[in-house]
């Protein structure tokens, strides 16, 4: 399954996409959360960040929405 949530800005936009699979009995077989930076003029996609710790997506989205571009410093220097 693949989950995705744009966060719009007004120098560019945000995208979290969430990626994972489960088995039979609900555990994860694979988690992977992708920060991007969206170009306003060429929609091309850079990474920010990305985790593989279950519920990454989460933390990263209410960050960005909790703290705008700052939080975008925070993740680009820490990668």
């Amino acid at each position: 399954m693949i989950k995705t949530t744009t966060i719009p800005g007004l120098a560019f936009a945000v995208q979290v996409e969430e990626v994972n699979q489960r088995d039979a009995s609900g555990g994860y077989l694979c988690y992977l959360a992708s920060l991007y930076r969206l170009d306003a003029k060429t929609s091309e996609r850079h990474l920010i960040r990305r985790s593989r710790i279950p519920g990454a997506a989460d933390e990263m989205r209410h960050k960005i929405q909790r703290d705008g571009i700052e939080a975008f410093h925070r993740f680009r220097d820490t990668a």
